[in-house]
């Protein structure tokens, strides 16, 4: 296997790996395309990336790729424990960051045109010399899908919100179920968490308004809970239980497609905490209608951080090539 270099890099303490050597090219000629051949034939390569020995339960990683538009400045893959998300607002942060000071794609810092599986996302760079002090970016539009309660082992019966941010969420309130929403407690949200998104998704079949089949999929189970030194705070539990350290950038979309649509939001930033505290910031730039769904345009700012740089390789004769996880 010819070696994989990245840079390693966290957005509000979750890790994101950036390939930015060694990944084969990735044919499609759209993104849900590419994410469709990687997770057909290069598999082997985000276990690589994203598996002990060389990651945990955890990772996260991005492969760039040029763009999949005739004007978008690159295109981006979302590697995780289980697979290929759609969208990731972490990840975004942490790409431009990497990419405006490492030279990793050539594009105006007021404007990056990015091309993601769940479509256009625009950023912007706002800089302090040469470097990315922090990055916001106009998501793709997100919407509430429906209301729902399903019961599940050791809870009951649960109410959730099924919203959409660039992939699908269960929103749930986690002082009703009373779950206190920091690390202490990251065992018993991660199991109730994959519980509540296994009962949903059995229950609940999703059309993502555009007809794009690839996007009809639940991602994850969000806690939410009011904290006192934010607007509120978010934990969530997507994947293969992978817990998120940040926000959630795509899940801050979703909770202000829900609050937008009860009337509790207009236009003003509010910022939502993560579960060790760091925060992300978003608000509503603009409402439109999707298919036959009222939806929102949200915009999501944050900061990420480069921690260093690694290459990966497999020697031959490791009896463990597709790795492992063990939580």
């Amino acid at each position: 296997m010819e070696p994989l270099r990245t840079i390693e890099a966290h957005t509000a303490g979750e890790p994101l790996r950036i390939v930015t050597d060694g990944y084969p090219t990735i044919p499609g000629a759209t993104m849900l395309e590419r994410r469709s051949y990687a997770r057909q034939h290069l598999d082997h390569l985000r276990r690589v990336l994203i598996h002990e020995p060389r990651g945990h339960a955890d990772m996260y990683a991005a492969v760039l790729t040029p763009p999949a538009s005739d004007d978008g400045d690159v295109g981006v893959l979302f590697l995780h424990n289980e697979g290929y998300s759609t969208m990731c607002g972490h990840g975004i942060l942490a790409i431009v960051k990497a990419g405006i000071e490492h030279g990793l794609f050539d594009a105006d810092p007021a404007a990056i045109r990015i091309d993601t599986p769940a479509g256009r996302v625009v950023a912007t760079a706002r800089l302090a010399g040469s470097r990315v002090r922090d990055v916001s970016f106009i998501n793709v539009p997100s919407f509430v899908d429906r209301e729902i309660t399903v019961e599940v082992e050791g809870l009951g019966a649960v109410d959730c919100t099924i919203a959409y941010g660039g992939a699908y969420y269960a929103y749930v309130d986690a002082p009703t179920l009373g779950l206190p929403l920091d690390a202490d407690h990251a065992g018993p949200l991660i199991r109730h968490g994959r519980a509540i998104k296994d009962a949903v998704a059995r229950q609940c079949r999703l059309r993502h308004p555009t007809g794009d089949a690839d996007l009809d999929f639940l991602y994850g189970t969000i806690f939410v809970a009011p904290t006192p030194d934010a607007h509120s705070r978010n934990v969530c539990v997507f994947a293969d239980g992978e817990l998120d350290r940040s926000p959630t950038g795509t899940g801050v979309s979703g909770r202000a497609a829900i609050h937008h649509a009860r009337g509790e939001l207009g236009s003003e930033w509010i910022r939502i905490e993560s579960i060790l505290g760091t925060s992300f910031e978003v608000r509503v730039v603009d409402t439109l209608t999707l298919g036959d769904r009222p939806a929102i345009v949200p915009e999501v700012r944050g900061r990420a951080h480069l921690i260093g740089r690694a290459e990966w390789s497999l020697e031959d004769g490791d009896p463990l090539p597709d790795g492992f996880l063990i939580r």
